[in-house]
């Protein structure tokens, strides 16, 4: 801006040198049309500021970009495009991603591939993994929409399979970054859990794990951690040989539920039993 207001500053600072020599009041004459002129320049660049075009690119003196204020044969200014850095995907779906595709509709089977099984996961990267993830988790949620509007309408939901299939690779991706996550644990640390522990008993002779902890104080000064209990008394050990016989009881008659529950079907429905034991 400064090369395009010279020609008009010039004078005035020409003034200003020469009012050194002259009276009070030629100097303050002087000075009011300094002030005056700055007070159009102000505004000169008020408006050039609204017109979008950029002082920079002016004061460079580009062609078609630098207008002539002084001359009424002013050339056409072109404003320079709004550039935006961040790119964003357009939305091109809506709630269309919680639905089938419309191909699907009303067919009884739809086909679908395996699930993604450890070996396969194994050879992907991370950033796949992450990408596969959020993948699936579009499917269950599809998966997951169509089984609710067939329970309300009381239709069968076609290949409900489809939905095992994602939960067991969703798992089975989950797995492979734990084991990620042990591998470079144990390399950096020498742990394989998050926070190293050990297993501890509590005051009823139940078994859990105990993760470390930092404390301000010793655990000898530290009252609170002495009112914890991990251990438990000698008349306890009756109650824990009880506890592991009912365990045992529950586990062998959920067993027997599940034979009787066998043997009702197989007679039932023997068809499928003697298809079951030839294969």
């Amino acid at each position: 801006m400064a090369t395009i207001f010279s020609p008009l500053l010039a004078p005035l600072r020409a003034a200003v040198r020469g009012a050194r020599h002259c009276g009070r009041s030629g100097a303050e004459r002087i000075m009011a049309a300094a002030a005056g002129m700055s007070a159009l320049c102000r505004r000169l660049m008020g408006s050039l500021r609204l017109s979008g075009v950029r002082p920079s690119l002016m004061a460079a003196g580009i062609p078609g970009l630098t207008p002539n204020l002084f001359h009424k044969s002013q050339a056409k200014v072109e404003l320079l495009h709004q550039l935006k850095f961040l790119h964003t995907t357009l939305s091109r779906k809506g709630l269309e991603e919680f639905f089938d595709d419309p191909a699907n509709w009303g067919e009884k089977t739809v086909k679908s591939g395996d699930a993604w099984n450890i070996k396969q996961l194994r050879a992907k990267s991370s950033e796949d993994l992450h990408k596969l993830w959020y993948v699936l988790l579009k499917e269950k949620n599809m998966l997951l929409t169509l089984e609710l509007e067939s329970k309300r309408q009381l239709k069968p939901m076609p290949s409900p399979e489809r939905l095992e299939k994602v939960e067991e690779s969703m798992k089975n991706i989950d797995l492979v970054v734990r084991e990620r996550e042990i591998a470079l644990r144990l390399l950096q640390t020498g742990h394989e859990k998050p926070v190293p522990g050990e297993w501890r008993h509590d005051f009823l002779g139940r078994t859990y794990w105990y993760s470390y902890k930092e404390w301000p104080i010793p655990w000898y000064l530290n009252k609170k951690y002495k009112k914890r209990k991990f251990y438990y008394l000698p008349h306890v050990e009756r109650f824990i040989r009880l506890r592991l016989e009912q365990s045992l009881r529950t586990r062998a008659r959920r067993q027997s539920l599940e034979k009787t529950k066998q043997k009702l079907l197989e007679r039932k429905f023997p068809h499928l039993a003697a298809k079951s034991q030839s294969q």
